[in-house]
């Protein structure tokens, strides 16, 4: 994997540091990856299909 910094807004790391505590994911990185992933299936991925 390769690292990439990005800024968040404050309620974005809220929201994310939410899902972390909650289980949903182990940690800020899985759940940034998990939209990302979400994200290239839904606006790019899918399109090639």
């Amino acid at each position: 994997m390769k690292l990439v910094t990005v800024l968040l807004p404050e309620a974005y790391l809220v929201g994310l540091d939410e899902l972390v505590r909650s289980g949903m994911y182990p940690s800020r990185s899985a759940a940034i990856r998990a939209a990302v992933r979400d994200l290239l299936k839904r606006e790019l991925w899918a399109k090639r299909e």
